[in-house]
C-alpha cells in the first residue's frame, strides 16, 4: 500500500521505516529486525522485510539457532552475501541500533504495530485501505501546490490598522459578466475584519478572482485566488462576533473559515436566513444594492474536477463616507 503511494507521488511522499521489535510476544522480533538491517546493508532491506513477514507463521515459534538458518537459507535465496550476512548477526552489527528505534518507539508511547506517524503526529488508526490514502494525499500535495502558487502574492502578517471604526464604508464590487453589486461594511461591529477586507480590496487581491463555490438556496463564496478553497492570504485573523448581528436574512456578508480565528481573505453572501451559522462566522456587512445579481451568480462546486469557472470578480471600489 505505502509503496504505491511511494509510486503514485514519487515527488512528495517519503516512505521511513523504523523497527519496533515486540519482544515480549515475539521472541525472535529483535533477531529479525537486525537480519533486516543485515539485509539492507546489501540493497534488499524491503525485499528481506517483505520475505519475513510472508513467513512470519514458519519461524514465529522457532528456537534462536533454528531461526538463524531460517534467516541464512532466505539470505541465500535472496542472492545476498550469506558470509557477510552471518557476521553482521554474530557480530551484532545492528542490535544496538535497533534497541535505540526499539526505546525510542517506547519513548513516544507507540501502542504496537503497525503504527503510523506522518508529518509529525501519530495516527490514532491506520487506515489499510489505500483510496483513503491516495485522497489524502492528494489533497495535501494539492495544499502544497496552491501554497507555492501564492507565495509571491501572500502577507507576512495581518494588516495594521488603517481605517476609522466610526467611519461608514461601502464596496461596490464590478462583476466579469458586467454586473454590479454594493455593499455596506460594518467596522463598528467588526473592525479587524473590515480593515482586512478594505486592505486586499485596495491591494487587488480580489481582481479576477472567481466566486469558487456557490449553493443556490445558501450562499455564494470567493476570495482565493486559487479557485479551490483552500488558497489564502498567508495570514489569520480573529473572529469578532456582535450579538445584534445575526445570519437572519439574504444578503449577509461574512467572512468563510475553516475554525475559529482562521479568517483571511474568503468571505461569501448569503441567500436566504441561516441561523446555524450564528456564532460561527463574523458577519461584518450586507448587500444594499444588487442582491439578485449575487443570486444570479452561477452554481459551482469547487469539488468538481469538471467545474465550469466561475463568474469572477473584476474589481471592489472602497468608498468611506
Amino acid at each position: 500500500m505505502f509503496e504505491r503511494l511511494v509510486d503514485a507521488y514519487p515527488d512528495s511522499v517519503q516512505l521511513v521505516y523504523r523497527h519496533f521489535p515486540l519482544n515480549s510476544i515475539h521472541d525472535q522480533a529483535h533477531l529479525a529486525s537486525q537480519a533486516a538491517e543485515a539485509a539492507g546493508a546489501q540493497g534488499q532491506f524491503w525485499e528481506f522485510q517483505k520475505a519475513l513477514y510472508e513467513s512470519q507463521r514458519d519461524w514465529s515459534g522457532m528456537e534462536e539457532a533454528d531461526f538463524r538458518v531460517f534467516l541464512e537459507d532466505m539470505a541465500a535465496d535472496l542472492g545476498l552475501d550469506v558470509t557477510q550476512f552471518n557476521a553482521d548477526l554474530d557480530n551484532e552489527t545492528y542490535a544496538a541500533y535497533v534497541s535505540d528505534l526499539e526505546q525510542e518507539a517506547m519513548n513516544i508511547g507507540l501502542p504496537g504495530t503497525p503504527s503510523v506517524i506522518l508529518n509529525g503526529e501519530l495516527l490514532p488508526q491506520v487506515p489499510f485501505e489505500y483510496e483513503v490514502w491516495d485522497q489524502f494525499v492528494g489533497a495535501q500535495v494539492e495544499f502544497a501546490q496552491i501554497q507555492e502558487q501564492l507565495a509571491d502574492i501572500q502577507y507576512d502578517a495581518p494588516p495594521e490598522m488603517s481605517i476609522d471604526p466610526e467611519a461608514n464604508y461601502q464596496a461596490t464590487v464590478s462583476l466579469d459578466n458586467g454586473e454590479s453589486f454594493v455593499m455596506e461594511l460594518y467596522p463598528q461591529s467588526a473592525p479587524i475584519t473590515v480593515n482586512n477586507f478594505i486592505f486586499l480590496a485596495n491591494e487587488g487581491w480580489f481582481d479576477d478572482v472567481m466566486f469558487h463555490r456557490v449553493i443556490p438556496g445558501f450562499m455564494a463564496q470567493t476570495g482565493d485566488p486559487t479557485g479551490t478553497g483552500m488558497g489564502g492570504p498567508g495570514y489569520s485573523i480573529v473572529d469578532e462576533f456582535d450579538p445584534e448581528l445575526t445570519f437572519d436574512a439574504a444578503g449577509v456578508l461574512a467572512m468563510a473559515n475553516s475554525g475559529p480565528d482562521t479568517g483571511g481573505s474568503q468571505w461569501f453572501i448569503t441567500y436566504d436566513a441561516t441561523p446555524h451559522l450564528n456564532g460561527l462566522h463574523t458577519i461584518f456587512g450586507r448587500i444594499i444594492e444588487g442582491l439578485d445579481v449575487v443570486e444570479a451568480i452561477s452554481a459551482r462546486d469547487p469539488q468538481d474536477p469538471n467545474a465550469p469557472d466561475g463568474v469572477r470578480i473584476e474589481s471592489i471600489e472602497i468608498e468611506e463616507q
